[in-house]
């Protein structure tokens, strides 16, 4: 067959082997597949960055925002019967362990002291269980991975994936606000961002399934998430603080809607039981908490009762940790090892370990 000038380019069917190979496989199109729908659905997961932050995950998780940590847990922080023997010598030797004691070189790799860091300082928590017996009912699970689905407004949206370290727990957290602040959401209203859309940022499919998994078994002994653990690691921050506690609101939100769709059932309601989940975000020095209490699964109007969500981010753990002093002009600008501690991080990171067993 020659080319010849000014004649369509002709068009012959495609050849089947009439076997499967795997490297030459081609995907059926979009709409040829089994879970194709016409209605979009529009994902959340750890790798999103979104745009508004906080105040998008407040409006698409029906919440309101709350500054600071509720004063169940500030009691806690404050309580002497709930902290470590030597609580700050202790914890300072963790932090040098971790960023000073254990490299050889002249900046360890922020992959490494990261989570070393958070390790170790739940090591330090894990050792009040001989005085606080509830802490043994509690569980570490790594890599599981949650999928949850709700409609907002006229669209349906999933938080799926993989996402952290996840505490969980044989009972549930306390409720931390009383019915009085729950029924006060009803009067206050969502925060928009108009003329952006809410769905900025994520994930948009027609191929998906509206599942709702926890991620653990049905007869899993420890059901009820207690405490999320982030870490955003590497010396470049692939999320920016405002990103990263916007992705820590929506995988409480998650953690929290899977577990309430678990026990009530899939139908819109306001929970006679609220559902409470913490998280816990570092980068090795600063720390961001976040509490979140589920009132409702009625998600779809903006109307009615709002969930809750308390915020307390960029606390510093510390401001400096050297290897070697850092010099300018034959001054000595930073000393060599750790300084800048602040204890009252740490009072928090316990507090919120404890919540449930103290």
């Amino acid at each position: 067959m020659h080319f010849v000038p000014g004649l369509a380019r002709p068009k012959f069917p495609s050849w089947e082997r009439g076997w499967k190979e795997p490297n030459h496989y081609q995907s059926p199109k979009l709409e040829d597949m089994p879970l194709y729908k016409d209605k979009p659905c529009y994902i959340f997961n750890q790798r999103t960055n979104v745009l508004e932050g906080v105040r998008q995950a407040l409006w698409l998780s029906k919440s309101v925002l709350i500054k600071g940590l509720p004063a169940q847990i500030v009691t806690l922080a404050e309580d002497p019967a709930n902290q470590i023997e030597s609580q700050d010598e202790t914890v300072q030797n963790a932090i040098k362990n971790s960023r000073l004691w254990d490299t050889t070189e002249h900046r360890p790799p922020r992959e490494r002291f990261c989570s070393l860091l958070l390790n170790r300082l739940l090591h330090l928590c894990g050792g009040l269980q001989v005085s606080h017996p509830e802490l043994a009912k509690r569980i570490l699970a790594e890599k599981y991975s949650l999928a949850v689905t709700w409609r907002r407004g006229e669209d349906l949206f999933q938080v799926r994936g993989q996402n952290g370290l996840l505490l969980n727990s044989m009972t549930p957290l306390p409720v931390l606000a009383g019915q009085e602040q729950i029924q006060s959401t009803a009067d206050q209203a969502l925060e928009t961002f108009y003329p952006i859309a809410p769905t900025i940022d994520l994930q948009k499919t027609h191929v998906y399934l509206e599942n709702h998994d926890t991620g653990f078994r049905v007869d899993y002994p420890y059901p009820y998430a207690h405490t999320l653990f982030l870490m955003e690691m590497g010396n470049t921050p692939k999320l920016l603080p405002e990103q990263l506690c916007a992705k820590m609101v929506m995988f409480t939100f998650g953690n929290a809607l899977a577990r309430a769709q678990a026990l009530y059932g899939k139908e819109p309601s306001v929970l006679e039981k609220p559902i409470v989940v913490q998280s816990v975000a570092t980068n090795g020095r600063l720390f961001q908490f976040v509490v979140f209490q589920l009132n409702t699964t009625d998600l779809q109007s903006d109307s009615g009762v709002k969930n809750l969500v308390w915020v307390d981010e960029d606390q510093p753990l510390y401001e400096f940790a050297k290897v070697k002093p850092l010099i300018k002009k034959k001054v000595v600008q930073v000393p060599a090892g750790l300084s800048g501690y602040q204890p009252k991080t740490f009072q928090k990171f316990l507090a919120l370990y404890l919540h449930g067993a103290a």
